[in-house]
């Protein structure tokens, strides 16, 4: 139970369309993520999912059954929105039951199942407090909670976690992966963060300006953009991009200095590198260097440091080392990559095969 498919889904407010066509199928069990920029769509798509928004055209199918037209009650699907929206009058039980009380289903089972999805959110020590006396963190659990006890065909995050600090993120994206793999359930989560979406999606769904732009996992994403957006977006930092030519196997930068990549760059305007796979080289030694700047900003983070290199005429490279660098700001590089590590674009900036 739980399968979720969007045939030619769109939506209109206005005279604008902000969805625009969406084909899409979420298996049973998967922990899909829409992610992308402000505006691009994935909240509009989650709510038309839910049926708190109704669609323009297409068919949205929950286990078979179009339910297009049906009204959220009907839908058997959980939400947990970015606000917690908690009774703060009500204990974490009362909260954690409410939807079945209301539905009145008897008191001892309402009771069994908040214990059991207070036992699954490490809750039980909570179930009397009122919501002001709990931590952010332990606030969205509660909401969490609320969901689970009803035990839906999916549930629907929508940004459960941008109101939280950076440690409480963390935590709660573990709760969350945790939570999914004890479930099993379908899951589908909104996030602006890639991060989050690369952490914890079995599949990942790319949107812009309310197309899809790329569907895959994570890797399959970080690995083989389709285009210079999702290379772009996907990745933190992001991937490295900048103008060049590209003529049978060889690559000519903006400051005239060629390389031999050894596969088919024909018809490349953009290349692509991420921090990762750039590394720092002696600028005078010509056997390695295949680019040469001069180190602008040093970030050290401890773990890793970010070198940012300008290259002249060229553009800004950020390379990522792993531990401690001895760089410091001024100091000429020379910047060298593997080919096989290249990304390459075309004109109308779609991914050139290798």
């Amino acid at each position: 139970m739980g399968q979720i498919e969007l045939k030619d889904v769109r939506k209109s407010f206005g005279g604008v369309e902000v969805i625009k066509g969406i084909n899409l199928q979420i298996n049973e069990g998967e922990l899909a993520i829409f992610v992308g920029p402000s505006g691009c769509g994935k909240s509009t798509l989650l709510r038309l999912i839910a049926g708190l928004v109704e669609a323009s055209d297409g068919h949205i199918l929950i286990d078979g059954d179009d339910v297009t037209g049906k009204p959220p009650a009907e839908r058997e699907l959980s939400m947990v929105f970015q606000s917690y929206a908690l009774y703060p009058h009500k204990s974490v039980r009362e909260n954690m039951g409410f939807a079945l009380t209301v539905g009145g289903m008897p008191k001892a089972e309402i009771t069994a199942k908040v214990d059991e999805a207070a036992a699954t959110l490490k809750l039980e020590d909570y179930l009397e407090r009122k919501p002001k006396a709990l931590s952010g963190g332990q606030r969205q659990r509660v909401a969490i909670g609320r969901a689970i006890v009803r035990e839906p065909k999916a549930f629907l995050f929508d940004e459960p976690l941008s109101n939280l600090d950076a440690a409480l993120r963390v935590e709660m994206r573990l709760e969350i992966a945790r939570l999914h793999q004890k479930l099993g359930a379908t899951m589908i989560y909104v996030t602006h963060d890639q991060v989050e979406a690369m952490t914890l999606a079995d599949k990942i769904v790319v949107l812009q300006a309310g197309q899809i732009e790329q569907i895959g996992s994570p890797l399959d994403l970080y690995r083989h953009p389709g285009n210079l957006f999702v290379a772009q977006f996907i990745g933190s930092p992001k991937m490295n991009v900048v103008d060049c030519t590209g003529s049978g196997t060889a690559l000519t930068f903006g400051n005239g200095n060629t390389s031999d990549i050894g596969r088919n760059a024909e018809g490349a305007t953009k290349m692509g590198i991420r921090p990762e796979h750039l590394a720092l080289c002696d600028a005078t030694d010509a056997s390695t260097t295949i680019l040469t700047g001069q180190i602008d900003v040093m970030e050290h983070l401890g773990s890793d440091s970010f070198a940012y290199v300008n290259v002249t005429d060229v553009g800004l490279f950020t390379v990522r080392i792993v531990g401690h660098s001895e760089a410091v700001v001024g100091d000429m590089v020379g910047l060298t990559f593997g080919s096989e590590n290249v990304h390459l674009f075309d004109a109308a900036e779609k991914t050139i095969p290798a």
